[in-house]
């Protein structure tokens, strides 16, 4: 099929927008947090373990029964949950009700909801393009991840200082309404749904998928790469928003704006990651990407040494803007290699098993760097982070995995 074809445009539309609203609501669910809860980088650390709960919990299991079902009407409903569920945070709100623990629950209900929403739309996406062509379909919506990471926290930091955090958090309720609509239009050729499997069938399906990528695939080297990844991304996510609010006195427009710089430089690695990949290869590309992660977080720590808060602001934008290129850069060349070494019948299990102990390593850091950082400092998280992605450089640069070339069709 020509690249891009019409479901592919469809996907990709439903795809920019849910991704535009998640990034608001990132945002105002922290602010909401730090300014409107009284909470620190210890309640931001639970509120992130409470989102990614669920992909531990219940994220192998899912993956199996998304692969037994047509994926698009999965994806289609997961959505329209979602979108009830973060619907209730403002009207939570106004009755008086949304405590931090009532907050918690709505946030693990709807990281439920991703959860399904996620191993279906990342399991469809095989079957509206060809193989080939694969690579570049992920660096399309990376791009539209890259420009949602962009206009999304400005945007939410706007509709926080405007309408306050629990109201903004119901932009992106309407961008999941629209999401399911869209999907819903979606013409593609999918298997009949596997009836009748028993609780034993299913537990051997999940076995088939971790056997799969940590037996073999071959993709077991760039699996535990990630693992440890995650850790630093981790902490990372638990204490920036109290780095940025409370010690550097960032307000939260501004907090937006250094979102929208990570969003920019994702929307740049995004954009020339292909050109890229087919120079270095595989391997090179993303091992270089995580080195320009380690490099944003430094200049991140830079941001913490005395001086105006317009210059903190600033610096902290330029950390967060090479973090974002190295994630828009690294991500589909990620998805890519693994899913064109998957069979259709192993997709949902092998992303969403991938994912749930990728969450499940946010589940248990983050907690626990909110601690740390409450005692230790926010500066002295930010430096730990930066060994983790440093452990990650030279592990992935000392493996045979640094020469893995994958097959990209160019733009």
């Amino acid at each position: 099929m020509a690249f891009p074809s019409r479901p592919f445009v469809l996907f990709w539309r439903a795809h920019a927008v849910s991704g535009l609203g998640t990034y608001v609501t990132l945002l105002a669910l922290q602010a909401l947090v730090v300014l409107d809860l009284g909470g620190s980088a210890t309640e931001v650390g639970w509120l992130s373990s409470a989102r990614w709960l669920p992909f531990l919990v219940v994220g192998v299991v899912v993956g199996a029964l998304v692969d037994r079902r047509p994926r698009r009407p999965v994806a289609v409903v997961a959505d329209l949950v979602a979108a009830v569920l973060l619907a209730a945070v403002p009207l939570l709100w106004w009755t008086d009700v949304l405590t931090f623990p009532v907050l918690l629950l709505v946030v693990v209900a709807y990281g439920t909801a991703s959860v399904v929403s996620t191993a279906a739309t990342t399991a469809l996406l095989p079957r509206l393009v060809a193989p080939a062509d694969l690579q570049r379909a992920h660096a399309r919506t990376d791009g539209a991840d890259a420009a949602a990471m962009t206009a999304g926290p400005a945007l939410g930091g706007l509709l926080v200082s405007a309408l306050g955090a629990p109201l903004a958090v119901l932009a992106d309720a309407l961008t999941y309404l629209f999401s399911a609509a869209t999907l819903a239009r979606v013409e593609v050729e999918e298997p009949a749904p596997v009836r009748g499997a028993r609780v034993r069938a299913l537990l051997g399906e999940i076995r088939d998928g971790v056997v799969w990528i940590y037996r073999t695939s071959g993709l077991a080297t760039l699996a535990v790469a990630t693992h440890v990844w995650f850790v630093g991304h981790a902490v990372v996510g638990v204490v920036l928003a109290p780095y940025a609010l409370l010690q550097l006195g960032v307000t939260p427009l501004g907090f937006g704006v250094v979102g929208a710089a990570g969003g920019a430089g994702a929307l740049l690695g995004a954009a020339a990651t292909t050109r890229v990949g087919l120079r270095w290869g595989t391997g090179r590309t993303i091992i270089a990407c995580h080195a320009t992660t380690l490099l944003g977080v430094l200049v991140m720590v830079a941001a913490g040494t005395p001086s105006s808060s317009a210059t903190a602001l600033v610096v902290l934008a330029l950390g967060q803007g090479l973090y974002g290129l190295a994630m828009g850069a690294s991500n589909s060349h990620e998805m890519s290699y693994r899913q064109l070494l998957t069979p259709d019948g192993l997709q949902a299990r092998t992303n969403t098993t991938l994912r749930s102990l990728n969450r499940a390593v946010v589940v248990v850091v983050a907690p626990v760097a909110g601690v740390l950082a409450d005692a230790w400092g926010y500066d002295a998280a930010l430096l730990l982070a930066g060994v983790v992605f440093a452990a990650v450089v030279a592990g992935l640069g000392a493996s045979p995995f640094r020469s893995v070339r994958a097959p990209t069709s160019p733009d």
